[in-house]
């Protein structure tokens, strides 16, 4: 099919599993690492990876701006992870002076499942798919808050059981999608068939 073509920041992160996802959806996957690189793509996708490190090197590349000026005209976008961070108009527990992208009207918090070693993998319920996904967390952000004065949000999952039950880890407004979690890792490309239709569907 191949019928849109979706951009991949590869400046960190697990950038092959999400374009094999895309792949597996019918999507063509292509690296996204300059400012150029981004007027041939139809929507992109921010990987998981460190926050911190990705604001830095999309600033140090050129990219930042150009990002997100595209996401301001309304070009699709699907964060996972870290990417989730940088789609949040706020994070808590950032790095000083720390930037994001921003798109998304919530409030992330980073790093809120704990280390490393606290990761976690766990079955999630995800509005608009049949089934549950297998959710796996490594040192993932959950979403604290969604902006009350802002229009659209729409909360997709949460977490339904251990200690953080209810937090909300998936979430879209518009044209932007963000999961705390990393469906790419799990051969499971439901995920990137939602994001796939939202990207043909704003063509």
């Amino acid at each position: 099919m191949n019928d849109v073509t979706i951009g991949v920041l590869a400046l960190q992160g697990d950038v092959r599993e999400h374009a094999a996802s895309l792949a597996a959806v019918g999507a063509r996957a292509v690296p996204v690492r300059r400012a150029a690189e981004l007027d041939a793509v139809d929507g992109l996708v921010i990987p998981g990876g460190e926050s911190t490190a990705m604001w830095k090197l999309a600033t140090a590349f050129d990219m930042f701006e150009p990002i997100r000026k595209r996401l301001a005209e309304g070009m699709p976008a699907y964060g996972s992870c870290a990417g989730m961070i940088m789609l949040a108009d706020h994070v808590l527990d950032a790095a000083e002076g720390q930037q994001t992208f921003g798109g998304i009207a919530i409030t992330v918090r980073r790093n809120a499942f704990g280390r490393q070693v606290d990761s976690f993998e766990g079955p999630i319920s995800f509005a608009g798919i049949d089934g549950e996904l297998h959710g796996v967390f490594i040192r993932a952000p959950w979403v604290e808050a969604v902006d009350e004065d802002a229009s659209g949000v729409e909360v997709l999952a949460r977490v339904s059981g251990g200690p953080a039950t209810g937090r909300i880890v998936a979430v879209r407004q518009g044209s932007l999608l963000a999961t705390s979690f990393h469906p790419e890792l799990t051969g499971d490309h439901r995920v990137h068939g939602v994001f796939a239709q939202m990207v043909r569907a704003s063509r």
